[in-house]
C-alpha cells in the first residue's frame, strides 16, 4: 500500500508538472506570437503606406508633367490649376514617402528627393518662361530631354521603393504564416502531452483504486477469518470454563459432604466417649470442621469461587455455632453486626476458624457455669483495603492464671490463622469483659 501510494503521488506530481510546463509553453508562445503579430501589422502598414505614397507620387508627377506640356503647347492657363494641384500633392507624397526611420535608412531616398525637386524645378522654370512669353526658351528646356531623364530616374527610384515595400510585406506575411504553423504545432504537441498525462494519471488512479479494493477485500477476508477463529476460541474457552466451574463446584460439593461426614463421625464419637475433656475436645473439633464446611458450601452455591462474602458466611457459621453451644448448656446470647466485606477464599477459611475459636472461647470461659451474658461480633470495612473484626464480651475478663483447665490448642489455632492473614490478634481487657480485635487486608489480588 505504501509503495502504491508513493507511485500514485509521483505520477500525479509528474503529470501536473508536465501539464503545467505544456501550458506555460502554449501561453509563452501565444504571448510571443501576439507581440510579433503586432510588430508585423505595424510594419506591414508602414510598407503599405510607403507603396501607396510611391504610386501616388508617380501619378502626381505624371499629372503635373502632362499639365506642363499642355500649357507649353497651347498656352492655355487652364492647365496651370491641375499642375499646381499635382505639384502640391507630389511634394506632400514625397514628404510622406521619406518620413520614418525605415525610409531614411534606405540609400536611394536621398537621390529620389533631389530628382523630384529637380523635376519640379525644371517644370516650374519652363512654365515661368512660357508665361513670360519666352516660348523659344521654354521649348529649348524641353528639347534638352532633361525632364524626361529626371522622370525616368524618378520612375526607377519609385519602382525600387514599391518593390522593396512589396518584398517587406511578403517577408512579414511569410514569417507570420511560419509563426502560425509553429503555434499550431506547439499547441498540438502540448495537447497530446496533456492528454497523455491525463490518461496516465487516470490509469494510475484506477489501478490504485483497484489495489485498494483488493487490499480492502483481503483485509475483510482476514478479519472475517480472525473473527471466526476468535468466535471458535471464545466458544471453546466458554465451554472449558463451564466445565471447570462445574468440576470445581462438584469438588467443593464433595469436599463439603466429606466435611459433613467427618463432622457426623466426630459427633458420634462425642456421644460415645464419657470423658468430659474428650467431649470438649471433640466439640471444638466439630465446630472447626463446621466452619470449614460452610466455606465450601458457599463456594459451590455461588457463582464466584475466588472470593467469599464474609457477612453471609459469618452469619451462617455463628448461627450454627450458637445453636451447638446452647445444646451444650451455654446460655449466653450472640449478637452480630457484620458489614458486607469480600475476602479471598483461603483467607476466609482462616478468618472463619479464628472467629469460631474466639466465639467458642467467649461462650466457654467468659460466662462459665451457664452464666447469662452477651457476645458481640462486629465486622467493619475500613479505608485503604482494610477490614476490622471484633469479638467482645462482658464476662469475667482476662486473668493472669485462667480458672479453667484448657489445653491451649484454640489459642494456638487462633495465632496460626492470624499469621495466615498476615496480622495478629489484639486482646484488650475491659471492665468487665474482654475484646479481641483483628485488622486484616481485603485486597483480592494475590
Amino acid at each position: 500500500m505504501s509503495f502504491a501510494n508513493n507511485r500514485l503521488v509521483l505520477t500525479l506530481t509528474g503529470g501536473l508538472v508536465l501539464g503545467f510546463l505544456a501550458l506555460l509553453v502554449i501561453v509563452g508562445m501565444t504571448v510571443w506570437l501576439g507581440d510579433r503579430a503586432s510588430v508585423f501589422v505595424e510594419q506591414t502598414t508602414i510598407q503599405r503606406d510607403r507603396r501607396i505614397a510611391a504610386v501616388e507620387l508617380r501619378d502626381s508627377l505624371r499629372t503635373a508633367e502632362s499639365s506642363q506640356r499642355g500649357f507649353l503647347l497651347t498656352g492655355n492657363e487652364i492647365y496651370l490649376a491641375p499642375y499646381d494641384t499635382a505639384k502640391t500633392r507630389a511634394q506632400q507624397q514625397l514628404a510622406d514617402l521619406l518620413s520614418g526611420e525605415a525610409a531614411r535608412s534606405v540609400p536611394m531616398m536621398r537621390p529620389l528627393r533631389e530628382a523630384v525637386n529637380n523635376k519640379i524645378a525644371e517644370m516650374d522654370e519652363s512654365i515661368a518662361l512660357k508665361s513670360a512669353g519666352k516660348d523659344d526658351a521654354a521649348l529649348a528646356i524641353i528639347r534638352t530631354n532633361r525632364g524626361k531623364s529626371l522622370m525616368d530616374e524618378i520612375n526607377v527610384f519609385l519602382y525600387g521603393a514599391i518593390l522593396s515595400a512589396d518584398e517587406e510585406v511578403a517577408t512579414y506575411s511569410a514569417e507570420q504564416k511560419r509563426n502560425a504553423v509553429m503555434l499550431r504545432l506547439v499547441a498540438i504537441i502540448a495537447a497530446v502531452i496533456i492528454i497523455l498525462v491525463v490518461t496516465a494519471v487516470a490509469l494510475t488512479v484506477y489501478r490504485n483504486r483497484q489495489e485498494i479494493a483488493r487490499a480492502r477485500d483481503e483485509v475483510r477476508a482476514i478479519n472475517a477469518d480472525l473473527e471466526e477463529r476468535v468466535k471458535r476460541r471464545t466458544s471453546d474457552l466458554v465451554l472449558a470454563r463451564e466445565r471447570a466451574e462445574v468440576l470445581l463446584s462438584e469438588v467443593n460439593h464433595r469436599v463439603a459432604n466429606s466435611l459433613q461426614l467427618v463432622a457426623a463421625l466426630v459427633n458420634l464419637q462425642h456421644k460415645a466417649v464419657q470423658d468430659d475433656a474428650a467431649k470438649d475436645a471433640l466439640t471444638e473439633t466439630q465446630s472447626r470442621i463446621q466452619a470449614i464446611s460452610l466455606i465450601h458450601k458457599s463456594l459451590y452455591t455461588s457463582g464466584d469461587v475466588t472470593s467469599v462474602a464474609l457477612g453471609d458466611y459469618l452469619y451462617g457459621m455463628l448461627d450454627n455455632l450458637e445453636t451447638a453451644m446452647r445444646k451444650d448448656g451455654h446460655t449466653a446470647s450472640l449478637k452480630c453486626e457484620l458489614e458486607p466485606v469480600s475476602l479471598r477464599t483461603d483467607e476466609s477459611v482462616s478468618l472463619g476458624v479464628a472467629v469460631s475459636e474466639l466465639v467458642t472461647n467467649a461462650f466457654k470461659y467468659a460466662y462459665p457455669a451457664g452464666s447469662p451474658g452477651e457476645i458481640r461480633v462486629r465486622l467493619k470495612q475500613l479505608s485503604q483495603g482494610k477490614a476490622e473484626l471484633v469479638v467482645e464480651d462482658d464476662g469475667v475478663g482476662l486473668s493472669e492464671k485462667p480458672h479453667h483447665a484448657g489445653t491451649g490448642v484454640g489459642t494456638k489455632i487462633i495465632n496460626v490463622m492470624a499469621a495466615t492473614l498476615k496480622t495478629q490478634v489484639e486482646y484488650i481487657s475491659r471492665q468487665p469483659g474482654t475484646l479481641a480485635r483483628l485488622v486484616f487486608s481485603t485486597e483480592l489480588s494475590s
